[in-house]
């Protein structure tokens, strides 16, 4: 019989929850067969089978949390599928008809089991009788013990010896006034825990969070907690980008069978602004200052289990169809839950765009280690004043740079957006250079 385990999953993943068993009691699977879908706090994998058999037992339930190394089925490798049922259909087996000797022989073994049970279970009366008035006893303790026990309120009956004779001292007595101190603060949290929960008049639903809803849930009230985190905000505008994209987009879409679309614009300026202003591109560790000399840039895609943040690597050496094709990509793997840990470690600068649910202005919460984020909105007709003093309807979009001021003074973090703008606003430059 061999076990079906969880394995090591990640470096900073040590457990999961059971999404959804792929297989059942019974079943026969090859080695490397996907078994069961687990829910990590990042994205969804699949846990294959190490041996070839027929599953005979399945040990942990759909919604179960465990842990690397965890035992959750056995499989048997010499078993064929569907044993066990096709054991319990089969049909029982015709006793043959019994001569009159062979049937007194039968009679007289069934007396003779029968005295035998009606000794064995005398016996175990009297053994539970013995036992009853054995702890009926009184319980051996020194004066001190006793004393003690008085003081604190405990009854000697309940306190475990450590005394190979069962002689209750007190250290025995502090020891199990301890575990019952125990004992009613975990009855005093539960019923806490149990007291948070609002009672309401009207119909509720109570649904449970997610694995990965609960680690967004935590790591974003932490991010909150350990950074200094402030927001600044300010406007492009992206008429420029939309003519370029305008001018372009037949010829882009044949020469590189991809859309031209906003994110690569937003992407390569940001990669030009973390160049100019390096402390965006940082992390701190301890009491050091880790400045990236790469760019990991970080795309937040929203799915229906949550925010998932899966990384465009090295966006400064692609081009803009290499940026577009890598964010497809990965949105399509995130939406269709087919992540891998490594397409979401390692980002060393976010973007966001809210603007595609039609929000118009937000404070995004920074991605820990990362200390900058960049918001993108939706794109507003606005009337503008021009230089020449003329009103003009231009597509406008707010900005919003979310930074940790422990690394990043206000002064550089305005000079950053205003570069992102500059960027965006002047995109000739910026396509030929990406």
């Amino acid at each position: 019989m061999k076990e079906i385990k969880i394995p090591e999953l990640a470096e900073s993943i040590t457990e999961g929850t059971i999404a959804e068993w792929l297989v059942k009691k019974g079943d026969k699977i090859e080695k490397g067969d996907p078994v069961v879908e687990l829910e990590t706090d990042k994205v969804n994998v699949e846990v294959n089978a190490d041996y070839a058999g027929v599953v005979t037992e399945i040990l942990r339930e759909e919604g179960d949390d465990v842990e690397v190394g965890d035992v959750i089925a056995k499989v048997d490798e010499n078993g064929e599928a569907g044993g066990e049922e096709a054991a319990d259909d089969s049909e029982p087996e015709k006793e043959e008809p019994k001569n009159e000797e062979d049937t007194k022989e039968d009679k007289k073994d069934d007396e003779e089991k029968s005295a035998k049970k009606e000794d064995s279970s005398k016996e175990k009366k009297q053994d539970k009788d013995n036992s009853t008035s054995s702890k009926n006893g009184e319980v051996i303790a020194s004066p001190a013990a006793r004393k003690r026990a008085r003081e604190l309120n405990i009854d000697l009956s309940e306190v475990s010896p450590r005394d190979p004779l069962g002689r209750v001292r007190p250290e025995d007595v502090e020891a199990a006034a301890k575990g019952n101190t125990k004992k009613e603060e975990k009855k005093s949290d539960k019923k806490e825990s149990n007291s948070e929960k609002t009672e309401f008049d009207k119909p509720v639903e109570r649904v449970k969070m997610s694995r990965r809803r609960q680690t967004i849930a935590k790591r974003l009230v932490e991010v909150q907690h350990e950074a200094a985190m402030l927001t600044t905000f300010n406007e492009v505008d992206l008429t420029n980008v939309m003519k370029l994209r305008s001018e372009r987009k037949e010829k882009f879409i044949d020469k590189h069978g991809v859309k031209l679309g906003f994110m690569s614009f937003f992407t390569k300026a940001v990669v030009g602004a973390l160049k100019d202003f390096p402390l965006l591109n940082a992390e701190i560790q301890g009491n050091e200052l880790v400045l990236k000399k790469f760019y990991d840039i970080g795309i937040a895609v929203s799915t229906d289990d949550g925010l998932v943040v899966p990384v465009v690597r090295d966006a400064d050496r692609l081009d803009f169809a290499g940026v577009e094709k890598e964010i497809g990509n990965l949105g399509k793997k995130a939406r269709d839950k087919k992540l891998a840990m490594e397409d979401l470690q390692g980002g060393s600068f976010t973007i966001t765009n809210g603007g595609t649910f039609g929000s118009m202005l937000s404070t995004p919460i920074l991605n820990a280690p990362q200390v900058g984020i960049l918001g993108m909105h939706n794109i507003q007709k606005r009337a503008m004043v021009m230089p020449d003093d003329s009103i003009e309807v231009r597509p406008m979009m707010y900005l919003a740079l979310s930074y940790d001021h422990r690394i990043v003074d206000g002064k550089e973090a305005v000079q950053f957006l205003v570069r992102v703008k500059e960027l965006l606003e002047d995109p000739y430059d910026l396509l030929l250079e990406g």
